[in-house]
């Protein structure tokens, strides 16, 4: 059973990196760090992106 993810960028994320596509997964990841490390978030986003990030196989669609 896939994992739901609750926030859109994640959501983004996991299609990008299923469909190989390196640009868009490295773009989400810096938007994401970004407002991390401005505070710009509560911190739960950086987190589901950390386990998409580890469950999620690059290229799994192709």
């Amino acid at each position: 059973m896939p994992t739901e993810y609750k926030h859109q960028s994640v959501q983004d994320y996991v299609a990008a990196k299923r469909r190989g596509d390196r640009a868009t997964t490295d773009r989400i990841i810096r938007e994401v760090t970004a407002r991390f490390n401005t505070r710009a978030t509560d911190g739960s986003e950086a987190a589901e992106l950390h386990e998409a990030t580890m469950t999620v196989r690059f290229g799994e669609d192709l």
